[in-house]
């Protein structure tokens, strides 16, 4: 399950995560980024992640077109809400192999700091 949000911020694309990833849901997450990236340029990402389910296999293909059609470069933050904590040790390290990208784990109290952390730079 996936879910567009709107936390209020223009240059995000922001949505919750919950079980499997479908390839249609994939595609959704993916035109609402390269829209915004059309818009804005430089564009920001917030994860709210309930729960994994793993992704289908069609779903990663879609990620990996676009990362070659679009690429990384305009994603500038990416705040991840979650209350699993060893997801936030991938995102350190995700962090530090994408260092173009300023990327923070949050808590799911902290959905407030989450999203001021992508308004402020």
């Amino acid at each position: 399950m996936l879910k567009l949000l709107d936390i209020g911020n223009d240059k995000a694309v922001a949505y919750r995560l919950g079980g499997k990833i479908t390839e249609d849901e994939m595609t959704l997450v993916l035109s609402a980024l390269k829209e915004k990236i059309e818009n804005y340029g430089e564009v920001f990402i917030y994860q709210e992640i309930e729960s994994v389910g793993g992704v289908e296999l069609d779903a990663i293909v879609e990620k990996i077109k676009f990362f070659f059609d679009v690429g990384i470069s305009n994603i500038s933050r990416i705040a991840v809400v979650t209350h699993k904590k060893w997801m936030h040790k991938i995102i350190d390290l995700e962090g530090k192999l994408f260092k173009k990208i300023d990327m923070k784990g949050f808590s799911i109290d902290d959905k407030d700091k989450a999203i001021e952390f992508l308004k402020n730079k």
